[in-house]
């Protein structure tokens, strides 16, 4: 397993990104796929996930209606599109995976699989 993140830069608020999780080797089927993201000292915190055999998406409360999960089952790719950014989204972001799936997707401590983050910053 090798996750790799990318797509992050540098936006306006109320501007978009989409992030980019692509793994290598193992399939995603079966897998609990989710964002996290940290910011300058605070802890890491939970963004999002998707559970790969159910299409279930799972979101935090501060993006619900802005942030949207979704999987490209061919390209093997989990996908963050971010909508109406605000300078409280800047942050790392990680994406993190693991098998099977957890119903505490939110615990950063449920994934042993995590990607290099990628910068993402909202300017004011």
């Amino acid at each position: 397993v090798q996750l790799q993140a990318s797509g992050g830069g540098l936006v306006q608020t109320g501007g978009s990104l989409r992030l980019a999780c692509a793994n290598s080797g193992r399939t995603l089927s079966g897998a609990t796929v989710a964002w996290f993201r940290q910011a300058p000292e605070k802890e890491r915190e939970f963004v999002a996930a998707v559970r790969s055999s159910s299409s279930q998406t799972f979101y935090t409360d501060g993006v619900k209606g802005r942030f949207i999960i979704s999987r490209d089952r061919a390209k093997n790719t989990v996908y963050l599109q971010m909508n109406s950014l605000k300078p409280e989204d800047t942050a790392i972001y990680y994406c993190a995976a693991r098998w099977p799936h957890t119903v505490q997707y939110y615990y950063a401590r449920e994934y042993e699989h995590w990607g290099r983050g990628t910068l993402v910053t909202v300017s004011s």
